[in-house]
């Protein structure tokens, strides 16, 4: 597996930076340095610094996950001695200095962020709208790393587009892959396709996480693209750049990783204004409505007005679309199921009911085990299961109100269930929940509900929906 640069930090002696590349490449074998021809040699600068990460909501250092430099370990004692001589301990407030870039522009975040790490820093790329971050950094004119997680399970769009991006900017991208055995364990006990069934996160834990772990053990810092407006309920608070909560880098332990995300305070649509100015390639799957890009079973397109993590995970709820790579940014009240409200023990949040008419009949659970047991209804139902939290509940209000109001009288009731909280166990087991906001239609002559499964929430595209099944 090869860098797409050559190593930023130089030392002096050619014999000792020999030495040096070799023990690191022996010890760190996924990532061995390439020349990158279109580089300039004086744009390299020698580093003798090394940062001392200040730990911001990390867990404990473990002893057992520390990760001795190659120098150190396994460069002769009067080298090693030399090099360490040379390393000077600077703490880093990387809390300061997100604040101090809150208002910088992409392009000088990641000048800083790669002035600072070198050779010791990445960019993560996933074949999505993230070229950004690797032409930003061709922009900056300093040497770059590109790995990128190959799960074995992405469209061949993503493979071509990979392509077009190393020969683009003349560049290796360093792929990491999932291990062979614990794939093969996992698609042998639960199938190829599990994660319909139950959640997406051991999947991804094998064929992501786990990989991107053995890529950061290498690195000091890491680039991501991640933003703010990508998921409403994880990505809002993101920083310009933090002491990465979650994975350890190359000195190992609690603080010991860096992580920039340059393009938190842009928006979906700046990104895209920018790729066309600078005129890149991208993946072809964006002109097939695909926004946001991962694995191909996974991954579907968004209508015009979606959220672009809608995509994703689609079957899921909303509020915890992340698959293991950014698990910092969940936090417990995400995971109770507050976006916006106050959380109570029982995952519910003070938040503004929503369709809130006449027209639409509250089903108590009660109700709702009622309407599920009846064979012979008088009335066909439509039930929205939702969360008042939810913004994709919130961006349907309208169109679910108006429908109501255009059928009522129709013999068609339309009615409203909340089902977070207490009630969203019941929901899974009985009413089909996945994500929210589920809509069931409850015909006369049918003993269990049928699930609306279009993304499409608007006025005619549910009227269509009702029409077809009466």
């Amino acid at each position: 597996m090869a860098f797409a640069v050559t190593s930023s930090a130089a030392l002096h002696s050619s014999s000792l930076s020999s030495s040096w590349e070799q023990t690191r490449a022996a010890q760190f074998g996924a990532f061995q340095p390439l020349d990158r021809p279109h580089v300039p040699p004086t744009s390299v600068k020698l580093s003798r610094k090394r940062s001392a990460v200040k730990p911001l909501n990390a867990e404990p250092k473990r002893n057992d996950s520390i990760v001795p430099s190659a120098a150190t370990l396994f460069a002769p004692a009067d080298i090693a001695a030399e090099v360490v001589e040379k390393v000077v301990e600077e703490a880093e407030d990387y809390e300061k200095l997100a604040k101090e870039l809150e208002n910088a522009s992409p392009l000088e975040i990641m000048d800083k962020a790669l002035e600072k790490f070198g050779n010791d820093i990445a960019i993560a790329f996933s074949g999505a709208e993230d070229i950004a971050l690797i032409e930003y950094a061709s922009l900056t004119g300093r040497p770059f790393r590109v790995f990128s997680l190959d799960t074995g399970r992405l469209n061949p769009e993503t493979y071509k587009f990979f392509d077009e991006v190393e020969k683009h900017y003349g560049i290796r991208i360093e792929y990491m892959f999932p291990d062979a055995a614990e794939v093969q364990a996992l698609v042998r006990s639960k199938g190829l396709f599990s994660f319909y069934e139950d959640g997406h996160q051991e999947c991804c834990r094998v064929r992501k996480v786990k990989p991107l772990r053995r890529a950061l053990k290498g690195l000091r810092a890491w680039i991501t693209g991640q933003r703010k407006d990508q998921s409403p309920g994880t990505r809002s608070e993101i920083p310009v750049v933090q002491v990465d909560p979650v994975f350890e880098g190359l000195d190992g332990g609690a603080g010991s990783l860096v992580k920039w995300n340059p393009v938190a305070n842009v928006k979906g649509n700046d990104i895209w204004n920018f790729l066309r100015a600078m005129n890149v390639p991208v993946n072809s799957l964006h002109a097939k409505g695909y926004i946001s890009i991962g694995c191909e079973p996974c991954t579907r397109p968004v209508l015009p007005g979606q959220h672009e993590r809608e995509g994703r995970w689609w079957w899921e709820d909303a509020k915890a679309k992340e698959c293991g790579l950014h698990k910092g940014n969940i936090k417990e009240g995400n995971l109770n199921g507050n976006v916006n409200g106050t959380v109570h023990a029982n995952g519910t949040a003070n938040q503004a009911d929503l369709f809130k008419t006449q027209s639409v009949v509250n089903l108590s659970r009660a109700g709702i085990e009622n309407l599920l047991k009846l064979e012979n209804r008088k009335e066909t139902w439509l039930v929205v299961l939702y969360a008042p939290w939810c913004r994709f509940c919130q961006a349907m209000e309208g169109s679910y109100v108006d429908l109501a109001e255009k059928l009522a009288g129709s013999g068609v009731k339309v009615a409203k269930f909340r089902a977070d909280g207490e009630e969203k166990p019941l929901a899974q087991r009985e009413l089909q929940l996945g994500s929210f906001p589920t809509l069931l239609f409850f015909p006369k002559h049918s003993l269990r509900p049928i699930k609306y499964s279009s993304e499409k929430r608007d006025v005619d595209s549910l009227l269509a929906f009702i029409n077809a099944l009466q």
